[in-house]
């Protein structure tokens, strides 16, 4: 399926990716270059109406860093929203906090190797069933 977004959005994605937050390039760190299992991600993908911080287009799957302001109710019917829309477009969606970022690393890459496991063995899209 091919993936359409709104041309609007290139230009914010060019200044989000410029801001970076400490969390992004924790985790962007270990993504980038083909690091995780030789699949190719991009940082502040545009995909329909939203922007995706981790977008790998094989995989079908979006990583989603959310920090302090994500815990405001406005802001979290958008994230929701955001991961509803995306999942009608077949893409699955994992969401994180900074904190988690910041603090536990290993358990996060370990939750995404898990999902590019399943995704592998199955030769489909596994079934996210978990916002860690």
């Amino acid at each position: 399926m091919k993936i359409t977004y709104n041309p609007k959005l290139k230009e914010l994605a060019r200044q989000l990716r410029n801001n970076t937050t400490k969390s992004e390039i924790m985790l962007w760190q270990k993504l980038k270059r083909n690091q995780m299992y030789g699949y190719d991600f991009h940082r502040q993908k545009p995909i329909d109406n939203y922007i995706a911080d981790f977008f790998c287009n094989k995989l079908q799957f979006v990583i989603e860093l959310d920090g302090y302001s994500h815990l405001i109710f406005e802001v979290w019917e958008k994230d929701v929203a955001k991961t509803k829309r995306l999942n009608e477009l077949d893409i699955r969606v994992m969401r994180f906090s900074d904190y988690q970022i910041c603090s536990d690393i290993d358990n996060i890459l370990r939750s995404i190797e898990d999902y590019i496991m399943r995704f592998e063995e199955r030769g489909a899209l596994p079934e996210i069933k978990y916002f860690s």
